[in-house]
């Protein structure tokens, strides 16, 4: 009876203390975290560099259902007609009492609603927004950090890139929606003066909005069936530029087709419209991105873009989503201050060895004020047969920087 007694007071005790020692995707926890972290991406149809981000936190941190760290929620792929789903997906995320961080990457229309609503619920909890979709008046109001791609520094470096690969000409290809986000649309009117001051010449291209009537699949066709004529009108020494991510994948088949230049993505990454583009499968490297821009890389060569097409060697998304919730977490446990540029870079380094970041804090451009939580960044440009093009040490001149 005894033996028994503590058969199952042993066994009893192992129930108790499973929990605390099992390990959560692929991490062993000793005790539960004593803080979570939230994260909101859109789904893998809609930004699959986000939403891996995720994953991969979930892999490092363990997931809160798990006894993990990371909260993951996704936000709608119609965002535009559903905005009260995502504030609703990412306020959410302020119910859970051990929720510190809150991380959106995109930070799609409808976040600096929802950042307000967690602000009231829960002051405490630090809210960190990737990419924005909102002006940075509007986000920079209640976001304790915003990052964007620093589309002031690009739109002088890519044009100054494209030359470097031979371009004559230069092709940006928007609509009307995106030409109405300022930083967009800066980034377009910096691009034509640095057309004019290195000698190339700047056209604007229109295609059909993928939100409209057409939708994905018709903004998509518009763009394979205009490329050959755009190329045939411009030439091949003609570098292509577009501001869609989904109208990148049929812009990368053309380009490579027709023997044009194309110089990195509007959000770059080796999987944005690559693999999709040329059929590349990546199932094994799945998170290897040294080796996932190596068989990109062996892929573009044979189709002949050596040298003539490129990105960043890291995903701009990926990369900015785990370098947030990297942050943030360092802020919470006292390792990093909000606000320090060091401690981001640092951050940003953990993810992604062997390349460079650089950026600057954001600055109206009516105004002249600096902004302290608006960050613009960006990483040096990989050209596949190339290398890096070292762009992060290549000095913008100053009249760039208030170019509206």
């Amino acid at each position: 009876m005894r033996k028994c007694s503590v058969s199952k007071l042993v066994f009893a005790m192992f129930l108790l203390l499973a929990p605390l020692f099992l390990p959560v995707s692929g991490v062993a926890y000793a005790a539960a975290p004593k803080f979570h972290i939230g994260i909101a991406t859109l789904t893998v149809s809609q930004a699959e560099d986000t939403y891996r981000a995720a994953e991969h936190l979930i892999k490092l941190y363990g997931d809160v259902a798990k006894g993990g760290m990371i909260r993951h929620v996704t936000m709608p792929d119609s965002f535009m007609s559903e905005m009260e789903t995502t504030i609703t997906q990412i306020v959410g995320l302020a119910d859970d009492p051990k929720v510190k961080v809150i991380v959106v990457d995109d930070a799609i229309p409808g976040t600096t609603e929802a950042f307000r609503r967690v602000k009231e619920k829960r002051s405490d909890i630090i809210c960190l927004a990737g990419e924005p979709q909102e002006d940075p008046g509007v986000i920079g109001g209640v976001a304790d950090l915003a990052i964007y791609a620093d589309n002031v520094a690009r739109g002088y470096l890519i044009i100054h890139t494209a030359k470097e690969l031979g371009a004559k000409k230069f092709v940006h290809i928007s609509f009307p929606r995106h030409m109405g986000y300022e930083l967009l649309a800066r980034r377009r009117a910096i691009m034509e003066q640095a057309c004019k001051d290195l000698g190339l010449e700047f056209i604007f291209e229109t295609a059909p909005d993928p939100t409209s009537d057409v939708g994905i699949v018709g903004a998509q066709q518009f763009i394979l069936e205009k490329v050959p004529s755009w190329v045939e009108k411009y030439g091949k020494q003609t570098a292509f530029f577009c501001t869609n991510d989904a109208q990148t994948e049929p812009l990368l088949v053309q380009v490579a087709a027709n023997g044009a230049i194309f110089v990195e993505p509007d959000l770059p990454s080796p999987l944005m419209g690559y693999p999709g583009a040329f059929g590349i499968d990546l199932k094994k490297e799945a998170g290897n991105w040294p080796a996932i821009v190596k068989k990109v890389e062996q892929v573009v060569v044979k189709k002949g873009g050596s040298g003539r097409m490129g990105t960043w060697a890291y995903s701009y998304g990926w990369s900015t989503t785990c370098a947030l919730a990297e942050y943030g977490k360092n802020i919470v446990e006292g390792k990093a201050k909000l606000g320090n540029v060091k401690d981001l870079w640092a951050a940003y380094e953990k993810f992604t060895p062997g390349a460079k970041w650089n950026g600057s804090f954001y600055t109206d451009v009516n105004t002249g004020a600096k902004s302290r939580n608006l960050l613009l960044v960006y990483q040096d440009t990989y050209v596949f047969g190339k290398g890096y093009m070292n762009v992060t040490n290549v000095k913008i001149p100053d009249k760039y920087l208030s170019i509206k």
